[in-house]
């Protein structure tokens, strides 16, 4: 059964006018009252009181020629804030020069009717402008709504992200006797080198905030490879043997190829496994080409590469292994320091030198509980 119309809900639309003469208010409270929900203001600033707040107009009917502010001030202000500057305004004036009107219409006004009005004119024109404001508001919402979801996907991509990223890392460092907190440590020493490095001539154009925070991810999938290297290899308590060795260095090999079989498999390139591939196969090369498994020199090894080789060689060197004890900072430090122009870029070296305390900072922060 069909309800009467009287019964339906119909949302409320609320005109406010804005106005100094009494039988200007009155005219237009009668004009409206039967279409819409009415409010009036005798001068500008009881007009943005009313404009401003819980529940503001849908339209506002503003004269221009009031004492103390105009209607150009009050439409200015409106226009001004974030909450009302959506409200049409319709100036209603019997200013009828045409540069009042320009005017009216720059300061973001809607419409402009002279006085005296015609009672027909002024519904047709708020009919008009109300359904205009509700389309609008429509729009607004669904793109603010689209933008929210958005943001929620791509939040859930990138968390989806880190957690597959830690899983893998976490397996490999699981399988070499080394604990969670080497990854988060050489994540952090790469950042940190990264930043202080990103407005150096050399690297200012590669180390964006954005590739910084992929090099982040990026990091804790360098040993990815040692998967695939047999326990009593990996785990050896000695010095391996050259066979073992060549065994051990495949690694940075199988690590890249794990990455590139994920990512045909996924079936489009991927920025931070781009960066990872690097980081996996590359991070034994050496700055005098004495490194694995290239043997590439200085700057043909990629810049991600060689952030990680200053952050895995200084952690290792701190951290205890089943092969080794962990040697102190102050003789890790020394340690690297001698590796400036052979294992390392010597610029990303310095680098390393000047934010040496910031290292040790965060190798205390994420330090193994035996």
């Amino acid at each position: 059964m069909d309800l009467p119309t009287t019964f339906i809900d119909k949302p409320v639309v609320t005109v406010l006018v804005v106005d100094d003469t009494p039988d200007n208010l009155s005219l237009m409270s009668s004009l409206l009252k039967d279409h819409y929900k009415v409010k009036v203001a005798n001068h500008g600033e009881k007009g943005l009181r009313i404009a401003n707040s819980d529940t503001p107009p849908d339209l506002i009917l503003l004269d221009i020629m009031m004492p103390d502010m105009d209607g150009y001030e009050v439409c200015r202000r409106l226009k001004a804030e974030l909450r009302t500057r959506h409200i049409p305004v319709i100036f209603l004036t019997a200013k009828s020069e045409v540069e009042d009107e320009t005017k009216g219409l720059e300061l973001g006004a809607a419409d402009y009717i002279t006085k005296p009005i015609s009672p027909s004119i002024v519904l047709a024109r708020v009919h008009a402008h109300l359904a205009l404001k509700a389309s609008a508001d429509f729009l607004r919402d669904k793109s603010a709504f689209l933008e929210q979801e958005v943001l929620k996907r791509t939040q859930e991509v990138h968390a989806i992200q880190d957690v597959t990223i830690m899983a893998m890392a976490s397996l490999a460092e699981t399988r070499d006797n080394e604990t969670g907190n080497h990854i988060r440590r050489t994540q952090m020493y790469v950042k940190r080198l990264a930043e202080q490095l990103k407005n150096h001539p050399r690297f200012s154009s590669f180390l964006t905030d954005t590739t910084i925070e992929l090099l982040f991810k990026s990091a804790p999938m360098h040993d990815i490879g040692k998967i695939g290297i047999p326990d009593n290899i990996l785990l050896k308590p000695g010095k391996l043997t050259p066979e073992e060795f060549e065994v051990m260095k495949t690694h940075s090999r199988l690590g890249r190829d794990a990455i590139e079989d994920a990512e045909r498999r996924l079936g489009m390139k991927v920025a931070f496994l781009t960066l990872a591939k690097e980081i996996a196969y590359s991070h034994q090369e050496k700055w005098d080409g004495s490194g694995y498994p290239e043997g590439l020199v200085g700057d043909a090894i990629p810049i991600s590469a060689r952030l990680m080789a200053v952050a895995d060689v200084y952690d290792a060197l701190i951290s205890k292994r089943v092969y080794k004890a962990a040697f102190s900072y102050e003789e890790a430090y020394r340690i690297v320091v001698q590796g400036r122009g052979s294992h390392f870029d010597p610029d990303i070296l310095d680098a390393f030198v000047a934010i040496a305390d910031d290292f040790q900072k965060i190798a205390l922060a994420y330090s193994d509980n035996d």
